[in-house]
């Protein structure tokens, strides 16, 4: 099989206690967000300095919580982290508001943290959203039900976090003043310089890697330009982005059609023009500086492969007022995605009710037992239970344990000093700057700062309580709380992800069927197979495959067999949507006779019985599709990819 021979499976191997210890310890080379880790502090220094000014800490600090917000801040366009933000902001505001008021109720309140856990996971989840996920509304919500039982002052306690939200919604946006489409011009950089390794591997072994990882890219290219899509405001340099990402398509799809076998390599003028294609999207970059390279001596297709890339260096030097082409966002709606994300078979909606359920065991068995500190307790299962698999919930727990038994001495030498005033808002931001610096490199560096962090503003805002009476109980608290996150974890749905892959897999090659029906079959005049709801479906299942995979891959113990014969299924299934959804683009799809169509959909229907079945399907015949051989090999890749199963227990 081609696909065996030149794709590297990775082999797994099955966690030990000293490889999970060594694991959660490690520290990885990332580098240092020095920029987003000043900004951090900055936000959430100046609600506590402004609190100063008007005489009043304790305003302060609580405006300070919602300079949570700022954590949330990625590298996404400015279009969706506005809108990511402010709900942020409206989340902080209404779980301080829903804390007051249920503080004096420790049962209800436990229902509730739960409650607010499941749903922003099952949010954050389904959208895809990348970040801290539940972690900052629950420490909200804790710290409030925490501070003097005051019902009335709910309002009050809600709107100076609302205020300090804002702040840092202010400062996360300043950048779109100065470079307003950054993040979209760096992830379409991104994808011509993928395409430029992608042309020097053609030849070698590393082709089929260098093909997934430029897959990878244009993917989440796609994902970034269409959430920064505003319809009522396309800019020109929004539409010269869109029309050279889908120029990258094009270029992608016929280096699959032409150079997937070839022996020999190509001239390395094509990959350097290529790069100096991405180079030329820095708004910086001076045009006339660097110029698009001719090879020598080219074949046909190698030389129609330079005029691909040569129409794309024209879009980047064509006027503004050319650059027309009519903009095709294809996402699916809010509607589709939660209705996708809602289901008994979502890894997901599974993730987001087990989550919930721990932390209200843990917020209920805090309250009962009548902990010093029982906000304590939900918040450290919370930290763990945040990891994505079993693994990583166990890499929290190691993290979360060490990180704050000596975040504890650190704050009980900061605290030693009785720091308070200016110097108070001078360690908060010196302690979110240190945090947003190391979270990047470990979870445990950044444990040990905002350990003390949190000790700081939680002592600040809790009137009749020393500091030794509330450091005794923490890490008694912090113990607790991890066990009952990590037994939680162990003993809910703990094989709950590789135990879905055959029904997922099935549900998502019949829908690529679908969507290959409408590409390939006779259309209604005006008729596009993009922005259909056979694509958006295909999405969402693909989507909800590949995280449902690499949840399996964390799993205890880890179903090896499963995860090894599944990775090259799933890359197959995952090049060939990419190859479907770029079809349209590249030129328009022939009509397949419905002898051929009834054929393709045989395949398709056998690949997915089988595979629900736990069995191999039956080898068919993959009728042939003019001008597009790359969707065929695939087609066939992913069948004999099926066919060398063995009997998988899941």
């Amino acid at each position: 099989m081609e696909q065996s021979k030149k794709t590297k499976v990775p082999l797994f191997k099955v966690p030990t206690p000293h490889s999970i210890i060594k694991q959660a310890l490690t520290i990885t080379k990332n580098p240092f967000p020095w920029v987003k880790a000043f900004s951090a502090g900055i936000a959430a220094f100046l609600p506590v300095f402004i609190g100063l000014l008007f005489g009043n800490i304790q305003y302060g600090l609580l405006a300070g919580m919602g300079s949570f917000t700022y954590l949330y801040v990625f590298s996404v366009p400015y279009a969706q982290r506005a809108k990511k933000l402010f709900s942020v902001v409206l989340g902080i505001t209404f779980v301080v508001a829903l804390g007051s008021i249920s503080a004096p109720y420790p049962l209800i309140s436990a229902i509730l943290m739960g409650m607010i856990g499941a749903f922003v996971v099952f949010v954050f989840g389904a959208l895809r959203i990348p970040g801290p996920s539940a972690i900052f509304f629950i420490l909200v919500f804790a710290m409030t039900t925490g501070m003097p039982v005051h019902p009335e002052l709910a309002l009050l306690r809600a709107s100076l976090p609302f205020l300090g939200g804002a702040l840092s919604m202010l400062i996360a946006m300043l950048g779109w003043f100065f470079n307003p489409h950054g993040p979209e011009v760096r992830v379409v950089q991104r994808v011509y310089r993928e395409l430029a390794t992608f042309l020097d591997s053609v030849g070698t072994d590393t082709f089929h890697q260098a093909r997934h990882r430029t897959l990878l890219a244009m993917k989440e290219a796609e994902d970034t330009l269409a959430a920064g899509y505003i319809p009522w405001r396309v800019t020109e340099l929004f539409k010269r982005l869109y029309v050279v990402n889908n120029h990258a398509s094009i270029i992608y799809m016929y280096i699959n059609e032409h150079f997937a076998k070839q022996s020999s390599k190509i001239p390395s003028e094509l990959s350097a023009s290529v790069r100096k294609l991405a180079n030329s999207l820095d708004p910086n970059h001076e045009s006339d500086v660097e110029k698009i390279l001719q090879p020598e001596q080219m074949d046909n297709a190698t030389a129609r492969l330079f005029s691909i890339i040569y129409d794309a260096d024209a879009v980047l030097n064509e006027p503004n007022s050319k650059i027309n082409q009519v903009i095709r966002i294809s996402k699916p709606s809010l509607k589709t995605i939660f209705l996708g994300a809602f289901d008994k078979n979502s890894i997901v909606f599974i993730t987001s009710l087990r989550y919930g359920v721990i932390l209200t065991i843990a917020a209920i068995v805090a309250y009962l037992f009548e902990f010093q500190r029982a906000y304590w307790v939900p918040l450290s299962c919370a930290a763990v239970i945040s990891g994505a698999t079993i693994v990583s919930t166990y890499h929290r727990a190691i993290q979360r344990l060490i990180g704050t038994i000596v975040g504890i001495l650190i704050a009980s030498f900061v605290l030693w000093f009785e720091p308070e005033g200016l110097l108070i808002a001078f360690l908060i931001f010196l302690l979110t700057f240190i945090t947003e610096l190391f979270i990047v490199r470990n979870y445990a560096l950044a444990a040990l700062f905002f350990t003390p962090n949190a000790l700081i503003m939680a002592e600040s805002t809790s009137l009749g309580h020393s500091f030794s009476y509330f450091a005794s109980a923490r890490i008694v608290d912090v113990i607790i709380g991890s066990m009952i996150g990590l037994i939680g974890v162990l003993f809910v749905g703990r094989r709950s992800a590789s135990s879905r892959l055959p029904h997922l897999i099935s549900k998502t090659i019949r829908s690529q069927a679908q969507f290959l029906y409408l590409l390939f079959s006779e259309k209604e005049s005006g008729l596009t197979a993009l922005k259909t709801k056979e694509q958006l479906k295909m999405q969402t299942n693909l989507t909800n495959l590949k995280t449902i995979y690499s949840t399996a891959l964390g799993e205890i113990p880890i179903n090896k067999q499963a995860v090894d014969y599944y990775w090259p299924v799933i890359f197959c299934i995952e090049q060939l949507s990419y190859l479907l959804e770029a079809c349209p683009k590249s030129s328009k799809c022939p009509v397949l006779s419905d002898e051929n169509l009834a054929q393709l959909l045989l395949v398709f229907e056998s690949m997915a019985t089988a595979t629900n079945r736990f069995q191999p399907p039956a080898k068919k015949y993959i009728p042939k599709i003019e001008g597009f051989s790359s969707i065929e090999k695939e087609i066939t890749l992913l069948q004999n990819a099926l066919l060398m199963k063995e009997k998988i227990s899941v």
